[in-house]
Formats: C-alpha cells, sequence, structure tokens
C-alpha cells in the first residue's frame, strides 16, 4: 500500500506554542508598578508586544536592551545597562523584570553578574528591585516561561519569615476574566490572599482618558514578601513541575501547600469551593449552591447534543486537562488532545479521563501528545474523525481546511476580540465554556444536513443524469480497482519468488552482480574485500563487474539456472554510490528479461536521492541497513561517512544517516517499493535500541525486518567487539515479532552469491564463468584439518551446526581425504545453543589429532577454547580441497 510522502523534518513546521519570554512577559504584568526589559534583539520585544497587545487589547510596554552584531561579538553588558537607566529614568518601575532571549542565552550573557554591577555602579537604584528571568526561546514554550518568570519573582526576593494569617494562591496561566473569578472567591470566603500573578486589571482595564506606562495594579512587591510568611499557598495547576513556587516557598520558609487542578467542571471547582471553605472554616455560601445546580441543570440541557461531540483541544497543558475533564463530565469525548509544551504527564492523566469515557461510547481510538505541532494536530484530528476543535486562534486554519468549528480559548486569541475575558473557572464559567461548545455542535448539525441531503439526493438535476454520472464514476472506479489489483497481484508474485522476503522462498535463486566497489561510508563493523574468494559475509567479493559483465554473467548463469528469479545488487560497496553502473545493469538486463524481479541492498546515505529513481527502473525490494533511529547511537556504528563533499563523524554522521535513511525509506513506500530493513546488533551500543527501530519502520510501512548478528571481521574498528549469542539475537527477534514479521532465514550472502539461500553455487559455477581461483603454494609440512561440510565438496556449514566433520590431510602441497566424524550438533537452536557444556567438550574431543578446524564461520567462544587446545580456527567459504591448501599455507 503506497504511504504520503511527508517531510521529515527534525524541527517543528507550525508549533502549538509561543516563545518563553511571552509566557514571562505575562507573568510580570501581574505585578504592580513593574516593568520588563528583554535582553536581545529589538524585534523579540516588538514579537511579544504585537501578540499581547492583539490579545488582551491592551497596550503592552516592554523594552528591549536592542542586541546587536557588535554586542552580540563582544557582550551585551553595556547595552542592557544602558536599557535599564533608559527605563528607570522614564518609567520610575519598583521592581524590573529582567527576560533572555535565544541570543543572550547564546553568547553566555551572565545577566545576574550584570544586574549585581549596575546596582554596584548606580547605588542610587538599590531600592528598585531587579529580577533575573533565564527564558531562551528555545528552553521551552510560554507555559515554561510563566512558570520560569514565576520561580524568578519569588527566589530573588528576601521574604519575611514572620508568620501571618495570609493564603498564597499561585496559579497557572489563565484569563484577566478568570483571575477575576479567584479574587472574587477568596473575597467571598472571607481569606486574605496574595495572588501570583494577578492580571485581572493590567491586562483587562477600564476605559481611561490618560495612558498609564506602567502597570498600577497587580501584585505589591510588599505582599510579595510577606509571602514567606504565609499560612498556606495554594497552588493551581494540575501538573508536578521542578520550579513551583509552591515548593520553593516550603523548602525555603517552610509554607505548606496543596497542589489543585485549575478550577473547571463540577469535580475540580467542588474541591476548589471545599478546600476554601475548610481553609476559611465558613460553609460554601448558598448563591454557589444554586450556580451549581444550574450548572447540573445546564449540563442535563445539553447532553443529547454533547454526546455526538467527538472534540480536539489543544493549547497549554492546563487548558487542556481541565477541558478534558470538564469534557468527559459532560459526555464530549474528547479524541485528540494536545499540547506545544513538553509534559509526558498529560498522557497518563488525560488519557485516564477519556479512556473511561469512551469505554461507555465504544470508542477506543484517540491521541494524545506533547510537543506537538499543528500539522501533526491536522492529521490526528482527521484520523481520530473529531468534529470540533477546542484551543486558541492558532489552530483557526485547520478549522478552515477542515470545515469544523473552532471554540476560542487560551492564549492567543488574535482572530476574535475579548480573548482577556472568556472564562472557564468555577460553575459559571464552566457552563458558559460548555454552553459554547454545545452550541457549535448543534449549529454544525444544523447547516450540514440539509446540504449533505441536498447534495445526495437533488443537486445537478434530474435522477437519471445523477445514476449515470454514478455509473461512470463506477467503471473508472473498477478500471482504477482491476489496475491496482494487477498492479498488486505482480507485487505478491515478485515477493513470493523472493527468498530474503519470504522464507518459503528456497527453491528460488538469486544473483548478486557486484558492480557497486565504492563507498560512502565506512561501518564499524566491516571490512571490504574485493578479490576474496573464501569468505561468505556482505562486503565480499572474488571480483567487481562492469556492467556489460554483469549482464554477461546474468544470461550464463540463467541458463544453467532455470529457477533464477532475483537479481540483486548489494556492493561490495555501496550501490547508490557507484549509480551510473547500478542504473545501466538493470536496464541492461530488463531489455532481456522483462520479468525477473530486481532488488538492491544500500546503506540509505543517498536514498532521498535515488529512491524514486529505482521505482521508475521496477526495482520492486529494496534492503536499507538501518542500524539506529537515534543520532548519537547511529553515529558510534560508523567510523566516518562522506556526504556531499565532506567528511562527518560520530553524532553528526548519526545525524545525517538517519534523516537520510528515514526520508528515503518513506519516498520508495510512496513509490510502491517493498521496504525490507536490515539491522546490524553491535552487543553494548545499539542492542537495547533494536525494539526502537523497529516500532518506526513499522510506522512507516515496512514489510519486514531482518536483525543481525554483527560478524566480527578482522581489521574492523569492532573486530574484537563479542557479538550477541544466538540465543539472545533470537529473543530479540521474537520480541520483535510482535511489531512486526521477522526475518529468521538470513545467510548474510556474499555481494556475488548465487543460488538458492540454501545451496549456493557460486563457488561451484566458478570454472563455468571463467573465474578460476589463485592457486595457493604448495607447503612442505604436513596439518590434518577438519572440514565443517554438508556437501563433502565446499565448506558451506556453520561450526556449530556441524553434525559431521570431513578430515583432510596436507603434505607436500597435495590433499588427502582420512575420514570422517560423526558429533552431536553443538548449535541446535535458541535453547540449546551453546548451553550445555558438555557438548562442546564432546565435539573438542572429537577434534583431537587435528591441527585446524575449517568452517563457513566459527564464534568466539569455540575460536578461543580451539585457540586454548592448539587447534587453528579457519573461517573461508570456498572447495573444500582449495581451502585446506589456503589454510595450511596460512598455519
Amino acid at each position: 500500500m503506497k504511504s504520503k510522502v511527508e517531510p521529515l523534518v527534525n524541527l517543528n513546521i507550525n508549533p502549538c506554542k509561543m516563545c518563553m519570554p511571552m509566557g514571562s512577559a505575562t507573568a510580570f504584568y501581574g505585578l504592580k508598578n513593574c516593568m520588563t526589559i528583554l535582553h536581545g534583539s529589538q524585534g523579540c520585544a516588538t514579537y511579544i508586544r504585537r501578540h499581547m497587545a492583539t490579545h488582551y487589547n491592551e497596550p503592552v510596554d516592554i523594552a528591549s536592551s536592542s542586541l546587536t552584531e557588535q554586542g552580540t561579538v563582544y557582550g551585551g553588558s553595556d547595552n542592557l545597562k544602558k536599557g535599564l537607566k533608559n527605563l528607570i529614568e522614564l518609567y520610575h518601575p519598583d521592581m524590573i523584570g529582567v527576560m533572555t532571549t535565544c541570543l543572550a542565552e547564546t553568547i553566555g550573557e551572565d545577566v545576574p553578574g550584570i544586574l549585581e554591577t549596575f546596582l554596584e555602579e548606580n547605588p542610587e537604584y538599590r531600592d528598585i528591585t531587579l529580577i533575573s528571568c533565564s527564558s531562551p526561546g528555545y528552553g521551552g514554550s510560554q507555559y515554561e516561561g510563566y512558570f520560569a518568570a514565576l520561580y524568578a519573582i519569588v527566589s530573588s526576593i528576601e521574604m519575611s519569615r514572620e508568620k501571618n494569617n495570609l493564603v498564597n494562591v499561585v496559579t497557572a496561566p489563565i484569563s484577566p476574566a478568570d483571575t477575576r473569578y479567584i479574587k472574587n472567591m477568596l473575597n467571598l470566603f472571607g481569606i486574605n490572599a496574595i495572588l501570583l500573578p494577578d492580571l485581572s486589571e493590567n491586562l483587562d482595564g477600564v476605559h481611561d482618558k490618560e495612558y498609564n506606562r506602567l502597570p498600577h495594579h497587580g501584585t505589591d512587591i510588599r505582599d510579595l514578601k510577606r509571602m514567606g510568611g504565609a499560612k498556606l499557598t495554594l497552588e493551581l495547576c494540575g501538573f508536578e513541575r521542578k520550579n513551583s513556587v509552591a515548593e520553593y516557598l516550603q523548602n525555603t520558609y517552610g509554607v505548606p501547600y496543596i497542589r489543585l487542578p485549575l478550577p473547571v467542571g463540577l469535580r475540580d471547582t467542588d474541591i476548589f469551593l471545599k478546600i476554601l471553605s475548610d481553609i476559611s472554616g465558613k460553609e460554601i455560601p448558598q448563591e454557589l449552591k444554586k450556580e451549581r445546580g444550574r450548572y447540573l441543570d445546564a449540563m442535563i440541557d445539553s447532553h443529547k447534543y454533547n454526546s455526538a461531540g467527538r472534540a480536539a483541544v489543544f493549547g497549554e497543558p492546563d487548558q487542556v486537562y481541565s477541558t478534558v475533564r470538564m469534557m468527559c463530565e459532560c459526555g464530549i469525548l474528547p479524541v485528540v488532545c494536545a499540547t506545544g509544551t513538553s509534559c509526558p504527564e498529560l498522557v497518563e492523566k488525560a488519557g485516564a479521563e477519556i479512556h473511561k469515557l469512551g469505554t461507555r461510547y465504544l470508542a477506543e481510538d484517540f491521541k494524545i501528545a506533547d510537543k506537538a505541532d499543528f500539522k501533526d494536530i491536522e492529521a490526528m484530528v482527521t484520523s481520530c474523525q473529531a468534529n470540533i476543535l477546542v484551543g486558541n486562534s492558532d489552530g483557526r486554519r485547520i478549522a478552515e481546511d477542515l470545515n469544523l468549528p473552532l471554540v476560542r480559548r487560551g492564549f492567543p486569541i488574535h482572530d476574535h476580540v475579548g480573548g482577556q475575558r472568556l472564562k472557564m473557572l468555577g460553575y459559571e464559567g464552566s457552563m458558559e465554556y460548555m454552553d459554547e461548545i454545545s452550541n457549535q455542535l448543534i449549529d454544525t448539525t444544523e447547516t450540514t444536513f440539509r446540504k449533505t441531503l441536498y447534495d445526495k439526493y437533488y443537486k445537478d438535476g434530474l435522477i437519471g443524469e445523477k445514476k449515470k454520472e454514478e455509473q461512470m464514476k463506477a467503471e473508472q472506479g473498477m478500471v482504477q480497482k482491476n489496475s491496482i489489483a494487477a498492479q498488486e497481484e505482480v507485487m505478491r508474485r515478485k515477493t513470493l519468488e523472493h527468498p530474503c522476503y519470504n522464507c518459503k522462498g528456497h527453491k528460488f535463486a538469486r544473483i548478486h552482480l557486484p558492480v557497486a566497489p565504492a563507498c560512502n561510508v565506512q561501518c564499524s563493523y566491516c571490512v571490504r574485500k574485493f578479490d576474496c574468494p573464501n569468505e561468505s559475509r556482505p562486503g565480499v567479493t572474488s571480483s567487481v563487474l562492469t556492467p556489460e559483465e554483469a549482464l554477461k554473467r546474468y544470461l550464463l548463469v540463467k541458463k544453467k539456472m532455470p529457477n533464477l528469479t532475483v537479481v540483486g545488487i548489494a556492493g561490495p560497496g555501496e550501490a547508490l554510490e557507484n549509480w551510473e553502473s547500478v542504473k545501466a545493469v538493470f536496464e541492461l538486463i530488463r531489455e532481456q528479461d522483462p520479468d525477473v524481479t530486481f532488488c538492491l541492498s544500500t546503506n540509505g546515505l543517498k536514498l532521498p536521492m535515488y529512491a524514486e529513481e529505482l521505482a521508475r527502473l521496477s526495482v520492486s525490494h529494496v534492503t536499507v541497513t538501518l542500524n539506529a533511529v537515534d543520532p548519537h547511537i547511529s553515529g558510534q556504528m560508523y567510523q566516518y561517512i562522506r556526504f556531499m563533499g565532506k567528511e562527518y563523524r560520530e553524532d553528526a554522521a548519526g545525524a545525517i544517516m538517519v534523516a537520510n535513511q528515514l526520508a528515503g525509506i518513506r519516498l520508495l513506500i510512496a513509490s510502491g517499493v517493498l521496504v525490507k530493513v536490515n539491522i546490524v546488533t553491535v552487543k553494548g551500543i545499539n542492542d537495547h535500541h533494536v525494539p526502537e527501530v523497529v516500532k518506526t519502520v513499522k510506522s512507516m510501512g515496512c514489510f519486514i525486518t531482518n536483525i543481525m548478528q554483527m560478524i566480527p571481521v578482522e581489521g574492523s574498528a569492532f573486530e574484537r567487539v563479542e557479538p550477541i549469542s544466538n540465543k539472545q539475537l533470537t529473543k530479540l527477534r521474537k520480541q520483535c515479532e510482535e511489531i512486526m514479521p521477522q526475518m529468521y532465514h538470513c545467510q548474510h550472502c556474499r555481494a556475488d552469491a548465487v543460488g538458492t539461500l540454501t545451496d549456493d553455487k557460486s563457488i561451484e559455477l566458478k570454472e563455468f564463468l571463467s573465474e578460476k581461483p589463485k592457486e595457493s603454494a604448495p607447503v612442505s609440512i604436513s596439518y590434518r584439518f577438519a572440514v565443517a561440510s554438508k556437501s563433502g565438496v565446499i565448506v558451506d556449514t556453520h561450526f556449530g551446526h556441524a553434525k559431521e566433520f570431513y578430515l583432510y590431510d596436507y603434505k607436500n602441497g597435495e590433499v588427502r581425504f582420512a575420514g570422517k566424524r560423526k558429533v552431536e550438533q553443538y548449535c541446535a537452536g535458541e535453547k540449546s545453543c551453546g548451553e550445555k557444556e558438555d557438548k562442546m567438550e564432546q565435539l573438542l574431543k572429537a577434534l583431537t589429532g587435528c591441527n585446524g578446524v575449517i568452517a563457513m564461520r566459527i564464534g568466539m567462544e569455540p575460536k578461543k577454547k580451539l585457540a586454548q587446545l592448539g587447534i587453528k580456527p579457519v573461517n573461508t567459504y570456498d572447495m573444500i580441497e582449495d581451502a585446506v591448501k589456503k589454510a595450511a599455507a596460512a598455519m
């Protein structure tokens, strides 16, 4: 199945958040006689002023240190000091919030140090409280910036420890209207409180003929200094935070605290009022009980409409979480919850609420995401079939694109007036909020059902014309379906006949054509050998062919091997680094054989450049070696990579590899190419990370993954790294098989392999292909070798898989057969492989008197034991007689 091609980026396209200084500036605006200055470029301050002014519909003053290129290079302390002096002389504030930006943080400005120096140089300003707040744009969202400012405020002010009867109330970001609700409730219960921050007047003031540049309302500095002696702190925030004001006051001044979610909806407003009642010792007033009753009645009135609601909620974490809880109370099912802030707790907390309601509605499909992008949110809205959006006005483009209603809450709201007056707290605020959502659901039904009926039954005139049109569409659809079905049938046949993609396809043969010697990466586990007939592993070949020689070899082998169904290019280097040769081979063979299956193996570095071209060349199967999806882990798998004329190492290499590999895979799948992913597993580096790779490629639509054991190769960077055991490999494959299909029958084929997976003929066909191996010089000493072989002709068996060994004596250049020795198979599967020591001891006893053991592959542990007995282990893949001669020469 084809997938939509999505751009692969490591950044947000349209983030569901504002920058950190925006939240900090909002928090500082809740202080009385406080001004803020942004240490950075002028554009940052302009950006914040513009957004706050259009949302709150109030003038907003924010100063800037106006960092320029010179300040960036040589330091911006002079700019900041000058800006502070000008600000003080112009505004005469009691407090100044000094916020940093990306630029100031990146160049490493010591803002607290600069402020200390400023006060030393200007002692006349020591009565002004300077508050340093670290708020780089890359440090988080406006939500983190808001709490960073609150924490900076309380930690910068020296508070009195003298006990008082006050209650500190610290809120998550809420509107000025909701701030007024909190103040009204505190007054109603007779609680003397310090509210931090108090946005109720500064960002939603009354009409005044004269403009006050300095905010004259909000939390007074004298009250801030008394917070350390309060009897209690109420923190209205649904999530624990590392920079919690309540926790700071408890740890520093011993003030106990209670953390509550915002009082939105029935349950959380009940809890809030109960706490206020407990603090004050007063009963909940009758007027609030009546409000609760009206809210309950409103929930009953709207339940028949709300049950059809499938909502997508986005914004700041507290707004999203409280909205989800309120919706679940009144029967609206939130199917998408998203915040641009990093808030992993949202998944668990909101998920529990949604799951409970979803179970009643027999609906299980919902999505929750933090660090979300509006592009991701739109995709989730579509897949979960949401019918209403709730969040800030930045979601209006999704609403327009999908023709969905948008109920506006949160920050920013630029396209409507009154964002500062929108309420959601308390019984009345929740009722207004719920009514607005319910009415939008009713409007959607009322305004769309008639059009739906009209379009379906009456549009475009007579019923007969409608039927003709439907018939034509049906016929076109049938043709398209038939075409797709035919393509799928061809792909199904090719896959069944491809031995690497079908574990039951062993009767079909493949040929690897070694036409790609150049490589653009140096894997830490690989040594490429272009003139080596004696090893059986990827990257090894006896010779490198030209495209014309490759065509000749294919046609010769096809005559001798009619079951040959697949032509593959797997090296010995990187296929796409040798594009012209690879392309020529496919074109030459396709002219001669229109039905043969083409496949290719690649490291993926250049895959985005050639993925679509591979599809045009009818390459139906591509194997991508993807060892990690984490750039740091990927970087450890390569000594270096070469890309676009430059050499990269470590994390830089890993980042480029992962980005290109994933982008290339997406393009292949979108083009209808079947993708197998090889994962070379290296102990201590990526073995723990393999399931994450499998999950990633599964989500992209890959066909199968092949988790491979790293083969230590002499001369490679990982030659001394112990490979994972067969048992560990099988366990890992079984674990990942729960995610997607796994390949168990990989033979680690050479770049010039010929034949079926279980019966490679490349050695036997050498003479037929006029490729005679080099003769070894005779040795004058005599040796006895035990050879692992199934056929008795070729060294074609792994040491651990051998059930018998052929004994050969070598003397003065002659090789003579000396008999056979039966042994119990050392490695007979995951449960017994390498576990029974007595098996190994019996096998080693059977090799007594041998000078060497020749096998297609010998594991690290058997190699050590053989060496301890003075028996030389020899890995090779060759005719037995040739292998014995070469082993003797190497003794």
